[in-house]
């Protein structure tokens, strides 16, 4: 199922749907609070950076990412930094909550003519671990699952927000050539409710429930986005200590805009990203907590630098990475992708120039073409075929 690009009728809808959720979760007072603080940002400084960039600022002196956005993604994209930088965590879990992302979902089929959508999804709710499974065909075997970890800085984000990309990859696979595609999203539990390894855990028990399912590891591709990516590495990192899961091992990995080093001097702010170096930090110190060393390689990949264990933890077919130049995060995922072609694995990487964080899953949604709004996402489907059929 692909929709069309999101409108100005859909953030309206959106918004619809959001604000009773804030008011019933957040309360009027801490939200009013909130928003009188942001208003001359929103309303004044917001607009006036997005008119002297796009329109009194010569074209080659613009950031990369506004050299090459429409109007509506500058927009959205500026909001997001600004939200990501000073917007407080308990807010931005609304903003991706099932309460409000679901209903949002409908809408949007509405407003094509979809009642039912083609692809169904189910909760899967077991002890230890939840989530949510799409397949192409219920009555049929799976040839392929995607197992698949969000992002959000572990403390905001839901599976729900994703579905709309999920179902379109789903839909893509089928069209790469799959017989009964498969994806299983794991929605695990978000800071504050719970620190690492919490999270890892779940990530686990996930793949083993996938396993169980796939009953062959190399069908089943591993992925994630940001923080998700993050836990997608920690999980491949602790099972090369563990021989019952080693020879497990799934057949691809997927990583978009990965997190790799949780607390990195590297990540530092850039012109286009709307990521935020110290909200990234917080975010990423509230999840390793207080227990646990920031250079842990298990709570921050990144801090693995051991070429022989990288190459027992790479997948069979290898890596996916999609990023963008201009990420905050980008030189922690470049160091790895070096690091895992010295241990000898088989890695692509795409580095979309001018591109921002997790760009592959936001142009779904703000892709002004349908081809702008597919790239990312088809080129993963074709790839995946290409490599593991």
């Amino acid at each position: 199922m692909i929709l069309s690009e999101i409108s100005y009728l859909d953030c309206i809808v959106f918004l619809a749907f959001l604000v009773p959720q804030l008011l019933l979760k957040v309360g009027i007072w801490p939200l009013v609070t909130w928003l009188v603080g942001a208003l001359p940002s929103l309303l004044v400084i917001i607009p006036y950076q997005l008119f002297r960039e796009r329109y009194f600022t010569p074209y080659e002196y613009r950031s990369p990412f506004v050299q090459r956005a429409t109007v509506f993604q500058d927009i959205v994209i500026r909001c997001v930094r600004y939200a990501f930088a000073f917007m407080p965590a308990f807010l931005g879990r609304i903003f991706f909550s099932k309460q409000v992302a679901l209903p949002f979902l409908r809408f949007r089929m509405l407003r094509h003519g979809i009642v039912t959508a083609p692809l169904r999804w189910n909760e899967v709710n077991r002890p230890g671990f939840r989530g949510i499974w799409i397949i192409h065909n219920q009555q049929e075997q799976p040839d392929v699952i995607v197992y698949y970890c969000h992002g959000g800085g572990f403390s905001m984000g839901s599976c729900y927000f994703y579905m709309e990309f999920l179902l379109a990859w789903v839909s893509l696979l089928k069209d790469a050539g799959f017989r009964n595609p498969a994806l299983f999203a794991l929605e695990y539990t978000l800071v504050p409710d719970a620190v690492y390894p919490t999270q890892l855990q779940e990530t686990l028990a996930g793949y083993e429930y996938v396993l169980s399912i796939a009953q062959d590891s190399p069908r089943i591709v591993v992925g994630g986005d940001s923080a998700g990516a993050t836990l997608i590495l920690s999980f491949l990192l602790y099972i090369t200590e563990h021989p019952e899961l080693r020879h497990q091992r799934p057949g691809l990995a997927i990583m978009i805009s990965p997190w790799v080093t949780i607390v990195s001097r590297n990540n530092q702010n850039t012109p286009s990203d709307y990521l935020n170096a110290t909200s990234l930090g917080l975010y990423g110190r509230q999840y390793i907590g207080p227990k646990v060393p920031v250079d842990d390689p298990l709570v921050s990949p990144g801090n693995c630098k051991d070429i022989k264990k990288w190459a027992d933890a790479s997948p069979e077919h290898g890596w996916s990475f999609l990023f963008g130049s201009e990420e905050v995060l980008g030189p922690e995922t470049r160091e790895l992708i070096s690091l895992l072609n010295s241990a000898g694995a088989e890695v692509s990487a795409y580095e979309e120039k001018g591109g921002i964080h997790a760009w592959p899953v936001a142009s779904l949604y703000l892709g002004e073409t349908k081809e702008d709004r597919l790239h990312g996402i088809r080129a993963i489907a074709f790839s995946t075929h290409d490599r593991i059929s």
